[in-house]
């Protein structure tokens, strides 16, 4: 999933965007609020992390124009603003969640995830495809209570195809997605990929669960 980080302290905004990776992130970040309105306007991200007190243009005053436009992105304010009012102001503006700074780690995933899943219509943390069980908050992949071995990013696409189901998924929304603006992707990267989760996930004689529209791209039914 592909993450805008917003926030001018670098030693934070780095911190963060390390950890995120870890978690399989892929992450955009700017350090002011102009650079961050024109990727948030740029580019269909699976969320924003917005700090509030921001150099060129405030987190606010972002957030609303954000969403004078149009723009449904989810939004999770991230600010040392920790007042009840504070709070209030920022999801009225049209953030979709709030967490105050100092924070845990662990919390800002879980309510990323959380704002990620509702995005795509997803309540749980697990979601069944066929006999195959997938655990967003663990990034496992089970069949028949085994887990199925994927590499970080074939797991992310995977994920991606699921979070998707019943909607075609191009080429270049999966590089959007799955890869990012900083990694140069290699023209078959994606039909590799497809091709390695296939050989993991479909059973021999079965149709595979993978279906590929042509010159469309891929889904899950």
């Amino acid at each position: 999933m592909r993450i805008l980080l917003i926030e001018d302290s670098s030693q934070l905004r780095r911190s963060i965007a390390v950890g995120l990776a870890r978690e399989g992130f892929v992450v955009d970040t700017a350090d002011d609020g102009k650079k961050g309105l024109d990727l948030a306007r740029s580019t269909d991200y699976d969320a924003i992390i917005l700090d509030l007190m921001l150099p060129a243009l405030d987190g606010l005053s972002l957030l609303r124009r954000l969403r004078e436009e149009g723009r449904r992105t989810h939004v999770l304010i991230l600010s040392a603003r920790d007042t009840v009012e504070n709070r209030v102001e920022g999801l009225h503006q049209g953030a979709d969640d709030y967490l105050t700074k100092p924070f845990a780690f662990e919390e800002l995933v879980a309510r990323l995830r959380a704002l990620i899943r509702r995005n795509y219509g997803v309540k749980t943390d697990t979601v069944s495809v066929g006999d195959i069980q997938v655990d967003f908050q663990k990034r496992v992949v089970n069949r028949d209570g085994k887990v199925l071995s994927l590499p970080p990013r074939e797991y992310s696409l995977f994920e991606f195809l699921v979070l998707q189901r019943g909607r075609v998924v191009s080429r270049r929304m999966v590089e959007d997605h799955i890869y990012g603006m900083s990694c140069d992707v290699a023209s078959n990267a994606v039909d590799s990929a497809i091709c390695s989760l296939r050989k993991a996930l479909d059973r021999p004689g079965e149709p595979s669960i993978i279906k590929t529209r042509r010159g469309m791209g891929y889904v899950i039914e």
